[in-house]
């Protein structure tokens, strides 16, 4: 059993490994300005594209469940990213971003029964001490409101986590990921156009980009990150989001020629521990968890020992 648990932890850290590579991306292949933009094309194509290749429609109480999901997990959730990464330093949003395990772990007691246990919040606030070391910068600007869509981005995202985990969906893995990706890009299009206009002309390299995030920044990766959810804790999936902010570090030094100085070494060790400690962590006797309904014909919610895989 341990052994598959840290099989399907490895194969979801995938996921926030790619996602390492989304500021990099945003800040050199695509146009500047576009947040909304860049958020929508990144979803919408990708959602579209998994729905037809599964060609299954949600039914009953999934399709306003799926449009909630894809509204947290995608819609909302990419546009504060990219809102974030436009008007905040890489360091800033991702530090700010790394509260998320920590929402997840408050989330998941109140709406799961999953016990928050000392351990959970010491790895969680080391994590996000970890990422302050490793990414953040004493003369780093600060934006208002790209803080707000940077912790925005947090809590979405961590209620996303809960919330899907609380709704097992009784569709196959990318079905329920067409969905959702469909569902947040849909919300984003008009937003979109609204406020940021008609997309400008589109060189090569904005394509390129564009197609890498759609394909394996998103497609791809949410995939990866849903079947996580199906078979670990809310909480374990959002402590692996700190390996984007690591990825990221790493794609700096290799990519940008940034060099790694030794409060950096601290910090990305430091994370490391974190995400070890919440990964090796024995699953404590959780309280009765709320009945899901049943409507839909899917099951009350069940610990993680009896989530068969995704």
């Amino acid at each position: 059993m341990l052994s598959n648990q840290i099989r399907i932890a490895s194969a979801t850290a995938l996921a926030p490994a790619l996602w390492g590579s989304t500021y990099l991306v945003t800040t050199e292949l695509l146009p500047p300005g576009r947040p909304l933009l860049a958020a929508t094309v990144r979803a919408l194509p990708a959602g579209l594209a998994l729905v037809a290749l599964t060609r299954r429609l949600p039914q009953g109480q999934w399709w306003w469940r799926a449009t909630v999901l894809g509204a947290l997990n995608i819609g909302v959730f990419f546009a504060l990213l990219f809102i974030a990464a436009y008007r905040l330093p890489g360091g800033v949003a991702a530090t700010i971003g790394a509260v998320q395990p920590l929402i997840a772990a408050g989330l998941s007691a109140a709406l799961l029964g999953e016990r928050l246990t000392p351990r959970t919040a010491v790895a969680g606030i080391a994590g996000v001490a970890g990422i302050a070391l490793l990414v953040l910068r004493a003369n780093a600007r600060l934006d208002a409101l790209g803080i707000a869509a940077a912790f925005g981005g947090a809590v979405v995202m961590a209620t996303g986590v809960v919330l899907s985990k609380r709704w097992t969906s009784p569709a196959p893995l990318l079905a329920t990921t067409g969905w959702q990706l469909t569902a947040g890009g849909l919300l984003l299009l008009p937003v979109a156009l609204f406020t940021e206009g008609p997309p400008p002309a589109l060189s090569t390299t904005n394509l390129a980009g564009y197609g890498y995030l759609a394909v394996i920044g998103t497609a791809l990766a949410y995939a990866l990150w849903f079947r996580g959810i199906r078979a670990l804790t809310p909480t374990k999936v959002a402590f692996l989001g700190l390996l984007s902010p690591l990825v990221a570090t790493a794609l700096g030094l290799l990519v940008l020629g940034q060099e790694l100085t030794t409060p950096q070494v601290v910090g990305g060790l430091v994370v490391i521990a974190s995400l070890i400690a919440a990964q090796t962590a024995s699953p404590r006797a959780a309280r009765p968890a709320p009945a899901a309904s049943a409507t839909d014909g899917t099951t009350a919610h069940r610990t993680t020992t009896d989530i068969r895989k995704g």
